[in-house]
């Protein structure tokens, strides 16, 4: 796994670079990716805000999650991912916004195990793409982990790609 304080330096400087506001909207993380950002000084030109939607009420609240979404899909999906990211993007300044899902562990299901973490991206100029990874039961604290350096990766790729 990449390190996180090179990849969030490297996500404000593409971010800087290109003029983009960024925003997150969290979950499993509860406030990880948006620390990792702001961990790194000059992070205010780049970072909009981040939402900490941990309970299912306070995405709805929050972000605008459809409870007829979570009641048909459960709140680790792509579905509650993409609408994250886009609720993200709606309430903020934005041009990026990335969000997060998941079972960081100890736990999960057959059909949703430990690990697994939905990802959302919504760009302000484009459409908004979803994704699922399945880390595995490496714990919580590597699980988590490992989501903040992928949301941070998917950031940067997502701004290096819109300056091609």
């Amino acid at each position: 796994m990449e390190e996180i304080a090179p990849l969030a330096r490297r996500l404000l400087d593409t971010a800087r670079a290109r003029g983009a506001l960024l925003a997150t909207a969290e979950s499993c993380t509860g406030g990880l990716i948006a620390g990792a950002i702001t961990e790194i000084p000059g992070s205010s030109d780049v970072f909009d805000r981040g939402f900490v939607t941990y309970s299912n009420a306070a995405k709805q609240e929050m972000l605008g999650i459809r409870p007829e979404t979570l009641a048909t899909h459960g709140a680790v999906s792509e579905e509650i991912a993409r609408e994250m990211a886009d609720g993200a993007l709606a309430r903020s300044a934005a041009a990026l916004a990335v969000s997060v899902t998941g079972i960081a562990g100890p736990g999960g299901s057959e059909h949703k195990p430990e690990g697994r973490v939905c990802f959302g991206l919504a760009r302000r100029d484009g459409s908004t793409v979803t994704e699922t990874v399945d880390f595995g039961a490496l714990g919580r604290e590597m699980v988590r982990q490992a989501t903040v350096a992928h949301a941070l990766a998917l950031l940067i790729g997502a701004l290096t790609e819109r300056a091609r």
